[in-house]
């Protein structure tokens, strides 16, 4: 045996993962919010690129040709030409109906009229108070009001202002009054009797530590925290459970008054803090469009508005190109630019591509939820369309993720339609998807009376004679999946509103 060196030629396969090849995976993964935030950047990076739409034209390439000075005429005074001379640009200032400049705010309009050329005008003229938006008034601020109005002393203030740096969102005080006096270097009685005068604040409810405190501050607002009532809040646990029989014993009271009690605590509010939420909701704009078409088929298509069109500034590019020399760093920045911007309208082009095309094989799947709704949604998972459309199922994967789709039946993300199969009744039957069964026990459940509650065993019998053979737990799974209360719970709670509405 010996041991030599030799030099062998081999040849293989790999998939090398380049930079553009993984900024076009993003790209396809990416909603229309992020696409558009994205192109911005590029298009601020790239001088080749061109952002048209909303409003905006393409670039003729004449920003490339900077103008050359007029010369000045003879009678030109120095003030015009040091003027001239100024890297001005007066289309950023706001002018109002007589040529002055405006102020930022209303509140500099007094400083402002004063200035040389404003004078014999009244202060504040020519100000539209319409035009500054008001800020939302959030849950601290309202908080503050009113501990400046409650609190004489300026310790006290102190005080509510720590306590109310632990309002969470919904109104409820989350601190420790011991943590705080520590801190702050004042007794805990104090802390807990600034406390006590804070919960008299508005909204009935804040700096209740729980539930029970917060629904009874609201009751005692009203005058109607008596015993009973008392009684109701330390047992909010056997409420949920919608267990009557056992609130009534334990509040001494009969079940017409029983009914009366629970009305009450629905009519309060569990979150007084969220009425101030400024957090707004989020709009869902559809990637696709699918509308019927005059065949009677279904026509697919990508919604415009989602849509950026990027283009490249060939005009800019030649002229630029013209005054640059033939190597160096400005030709190589040129030439990278270039490159990109193609770069980028070719995976554009392609994201849409592919999105119609994995959009048109789901439409062609599910065409009876199309025509008959979600009873007839079919089970259909990602492999079958990546091998309809000839793609891998992490590309179809990605398509669909955070993309919404506009039908006749209402706006629905891509993944929606992926739904797993659940089986038949008889063997030679059609198998059913995941979504469609829910909406059938969701339905069944709606449609029961308050004197004969389906239980789990009843829904599962009522879905094999509909064809559709599952188990007594997947049922419960689902049911519970779609925050539906037990059997037991729903007799509970259909008895009690059914005599609260004869009442």
């Amino acid at each position: 045996m010996s041991l030599s060196v030799k030099l062998q030629m081999r040849q293989s396969q790999s998939l090398v993962m380049t930079p553009q090849l993984m900024q076009s995976i993003r790209l396809l993964q990416f909603n229309h919010a992020e696409l558009h935030q994205f192109i911005e950047q590029e298009v601020e990076r790239n001088p080749l690129l061109e952002l048209v739409g909303e409003g905006r034209e393409p670039d003729t390439g004449e920003r490339s040709e900077p103008r050359a000075p007029e010369p000045a005429p003879a009678a030109q005074t120095a003030s015009e030409r040091m003027t001239e001379s100024l890297d001005s640009d007066y289309e950023n200032v706001y002018q109002d109906d007589h040529g002055a400049a405006r102020p930022d705010a209303p509140e500099l309009a007094a400083s402002w009229k004063s200035m040389p050329g404003a004078s014999g005008r009244s202060v504040g003229e020519g100000v539209d108070v319409d035009e500054f938006a008001a800020t939302p008034l959030t849950l601290r601020d309202h908080v503050t009001e009113q501990i400046s109005f409650a609190f004489a002393k300026a310790t006290e203030r102190a005080i509510a202002h720590d306590l109310a740096d632990h309002l969470d969102p919904a109104g409820y005080f989350a601190g420790e009054a011991c943590e705080i006096a520590l801190r702050l270097g004042v007794g805990v009685e104090r802390v807990e009797s600034v406390l006590s005068r804070m919960r008299q604040f508005e909204p009935a409810g804040i700096f209740a530590r729980s539930l029970s405190e917060c629904l009874a501050i609201q009751l005692e607002r009203k005058d109607r925290l008596d015993p009973a009532m008392a009684a109701l809040l330390d047992h909010l646990d056997l409420l949920a459970r919608r267990d009557f029989q056992s609130l009534g014993r334990i509040c001494r009271v009969d079940e017409e008054d029983l009914l009366q009690m629970l009305a009450e605590i629905r009519a309060l509010d569990p979150k007084p803090g969220t009425r101030f939420d400024t957090t707004s909701s989020e709009i869902i704009v559809p990637d696709v469009i699918v509308r019927r078409a005059a065949d009677g088929g279904w026509l697919v298509e990508l919604n415009p508005d989602t849509l950026p069109r990027v283009l490249v500034n060939q005009t800019y590019c030649a002229k630029v190109s013209e005054k640059l020399p033939k190597t160096g760093e400005g030709r190589d920045f040129l030439n990278e630019c270039l490159q990109t911007a193609n770069w980028l309208t070719r995976s554009l082009d392609q994201r849409a591509r592919t999105i119609v095309k994995v959009a048109s094989e789901i439409v062609k799947r599910q065409d009876a939820f199309f025509l008959h709704g979600v009873d007839h949604l079919r089970p259909l998972n990602l492999k079958a369309v990546a091998e309809a459309i000839g793609m891998h199922e992490s590309t179809v994967s990605r398509v669909t993720s955070n993309k919404f789709m506009l039908t006749p039946r209402g706006v629905f993300e891509l993944k929606y339609f992926f739904t797993v199969s659940i089986g038949s009744a008889s063997d030679d039957g059609e198998t059913h998807s995941a979504e469609s069964v829910r909406h059938r026990i969701r339905t069944l459940i709606d449609q029961e009376e308050a004197h004969a509650v389906l239980s789990d065993d009843d829904l599962v019998d009522l879905l094999k004679k509909g064809g559709i053979g599952i188990a007594r737990r997947t049922v419960a799974k689902y049911r519970e999946a779609m925050s539906i209360p037990s059997s037991v719970q729903r007799r509970r709670e259909k008895r009690a509103r059914a005599k609260l509405a004869v009442g």
